[in-house]
């Protein structure tokens, strides 16, 4: 049975951190796949005028096609080229949520994350994405520093 391993990446070094982590743990598991996940911040709450919701999903497609390109595949890119089973998936929404529904959908057995240093008022107010995800998550979550 091969194990799946999700990993959050945001296409900075907090994400390079998390990925190197998970490399190093599939590595050690053996029969194992990591799913290289971004996901693109948005909100159903935004308000937003006629003009911006028929365009909506045209931006979504494109910012997913450029999170893929940019982000995902050369992760991804990379993990194969080091013997390891990857694939990358993108999506919109709630990073703890949408993280924690692909290690659901999926059947993963953990999530990997890396924290990130910068903390803007909002996140001190309201908790960071990787707080609300290790209270949220339905399986392991592991924080890398």
């Amino acid at each position: 049975m091969t194990a799946k391993l999700v990993v959050g990446v945001d296409g900075h070094s907090s994400g390079e951190r998390a990925l190197d982590f998970a490399a190093k743990l599939a590595d050690k598991i053996g029969a194992c796949e990591l799913l290289v996940v971004y996901i693109i911040e948005w909100s159903p709450y935004s308000f937003q005028t006629p003009e911006e919701n028929e365009k909506r999903h045209n931006r979504r497609e494109e910012e997913i096609a450029v999170a893929k390109e940019r982000i995902v595949e050369p992760a991804v890119a990379q993990l194969i080229k080091d013997g390891l089973s990857a694939r990358g998936i993108v999506r919109h929404g709630n990073v703890a949520d949408a993280l924690n529904d692909v290690a659901a959908t999926e059947k993963a057995e953990q999530i990997i994350v890396a924290r990130s240093s910068e903390r803007t008022l909002s996140q001190r107010i309201f908790g960071s994405s990787t707080a609300n995800l290790v209270m949220e998550a339905s399986v392991p979550v592991t924080v890398v520093g």
